[in-house]
C-alpha cells in the first residue's frame, strides 16, 4: 500500500509541485488543519517556505499562498573534465547564482566554492555534486581514488554526490527540456572520446556496477584495423571519436575542425559525415534494443552538427526497427557545456530535497 504524504518532508514536496494552500495540502494528505499549519511553521522557520496573502478570495480574507523558497539554500556544483572544468554555486532551484572556471583537483575545487560563497554573503550550503569524465563505480564515490565526501563534509558539513560527466550532462538537458516531453532519452557525447548515459523512466540507468553507456568500446565496420586504446581494434571511438578525426585533418583542435565542416570543406564534410555513419552503427543498435524517444547528440563534434547528423540519421533510419524509429526524434544538445551544471544541481537536489531527507535535516535542527 502506498504510503500517504504526511511529514514535513512530504509537505514540501508537495508545495514544490506546486500546492499553494494550506486548505489544499489538507486535501491532498489528509492532515487536520493543525497538522498542516505545524508542518509549514517548520518549513518557514528553517527557510525552505515563503508566504505571501495575494490569493484569489471567494469571500472575505484571501488565503495566504505557499510557495517552495528556493533562496532558503544553496548547492554546490561542478562539472570537471581532464583539464579543465567549471564550478558554481546555485539555489535551491538550479539557478546558476555564481560561477567560475577551475583546474580540476579537489583542493582547488574547494578553494573555488569558497570563494564563490564569500562572495554571495555565505548562504547555507544543503549539498555538493561533481561530475567526472570517469565511470563511478556504485557505492563508491571516489574520485581518481579518492573518497570525495568526507572532504566535502568536513569543509561544508553537507552530503556530496559524484557522477559519471556523461550522465550528468544527460541529466542536465532532460531536467531543462524533455522531463514532461519524454521518459526515455539517449545521450550521446561526441568529443575526443565517446560514451553515452541513458535516462528510462526519468532515471539515469547506471547498470550493476555504474558501467552502463561504455559505448565508446563497441566495434564499428570500416574501421580499417585500427587499434583502440583498450587494446581491441575498430571501436567507434578509435574511428570515429575526435582523436581520430583530428589525426586525419589539418585541424588542429575540434574547434577549427568544426569550423572547417560549416565552411563546407570538402574533405572535413566528408570526414565528418563518415564519422556520424560509424556512431550511427552504434545507436541503431542502441535505439533497436532500448527504444528511447529522443536520442541527444552533445559534445565538441556537435559544433559540425549538419554532416555529422546526416551521418548518424542515415545509418539509424536504415538499420533501426520501423517500430523504433517512427517517432524517433534525434536531436542536438540545448544547453551544451551548461548542461553538466544544470545536471549536477539536479542530482544534488533529487537527494537533499527528497521528503526523508528534508525530515532528517529538521531533526538534527531541532537537537542544535
Amino acid at each position: 500500500m502506498t504510503r500517504r504524504p504526511s511529514s514535513s518532508g512530504d509537505v514540501l514536496k508537495l508545495i514544490r509541485e506546486g500546492a499553494s494552500t494550506r486548505a489544499e495540502l489538507g486535501r491532498i494528505t489528509g492532515l487536520s488543519r493543525p497538522a498542516v499549519a505545524l508542518r509549514v511553521s517548520e518549513l518557514m522557520a528553517h527557510g525552505l517556505v515563503g508566504e505571501r496573502s495575494d490569493g484569489p478570495s471567494t469571500g472575505g480574507r484571501p488565503p495566504a499562498r505557499l510557495s517552495f523558497n528556493a533562496a532558503g539554500g544553496a548547492i554546490l556544483v561542478a562539472n570537471l573534465g581532464r583539464s579543465r572544468g567549471q564550478a558554481a554555486v546555485c539555489d535551491l532551484a538550479g539557478n546558476v547564482l555564481a560561477q567560475d572556471h577551475v583546474t580540476p583537483g579537489l583542493d582547488a575545487l574547494l578553494d573555488h566554492w569558497d570563494a564563490l560563497l564569500d562572495g554571495l554573503g555565505r548562504p547555507p550550503v544543503r549539498g555538493a555534486g561533481i561530475g567526472v569524465p570517469d565511470p563511478v563505480e556504485s557505492g563508491r564515490e571516489e574520485w581518481d581514488g579518492v573518497p570525495v565526501g568526507p572532504p566535502i563534509a568536513a569543509r561544508f558539513g553537507v552530503p556530496a554526490f559524484l557522477e559519471n560527466d556523461v550522465n550528468i550532462a544527460a541529466l542536465g538537458e532532460y531536467e531543462s527540456r524533455y522531463r514532461r516531453e519524454a521518459g526515455d532519452l539517449l545521450f550521446v557525447k561526441l568529443s575526443t572520446g565517446i560514451g553515452a548515459a541513458l535516462i528510462m523512466g526519468g532515471r539515469i540507468q547506471r547498470g550493476a556496477l555504474g558501467a552502463a553507456g561504455e559505448i565508446a568500446h563497441i566495434p564499428v565496420s570500416g574501421g580499417g584495423g585500427v587499434t583502440c586504446r583498450c587494446g581491441n581494434r575498430d571501436c567507434v571511438e578509435a574511428v570515429a571519436g575526435g582523436a581520430a578525426l583530428l589525426a586525419r585533418s589539418p585541424a588542429a583542435d575540434l574547434a577549427e575542425l568544426a569550423g572547417l565542416a560549416q565552411a563546407g570543406d570538402p574533405a572535413t564534410v566528408t570526414l565528418v559525415r563518415e564519422a556520424g555513419r560509424r556512431v550511427g552503427e552504434v545507436i541503431a543498435a542502441a535505439v533497436n534494443l532500448l527504444n528511447p524517444a529522443v536520442v541527444l547528440l552533445g559534445g565538441d563534434l556537435t559544433a559540425a552538427y549538419e554532416p555529422l547528423v546526416a551521418g548518424v540519421r542515415e545509418v539509424v533510419y536504415r538499420r533501426g526497427t520501423t517500430l523504433a524509429t517512427r517517432g524517433l526524434r534525434i536531436e542536438p544538445s540545448r544547453l551544451g557545456d551548461a548542461a553538466g551544471l544544470a545536471g549536477c544541481a539536479a542530482l544534488v537536489l533529487d537527494h537533499v530535497l527528497a521528503p526523508e531527507a528534508v525530515d532528517a535535516l529538521l531533526r538534527r535542527r531541532e537537537r542544535v
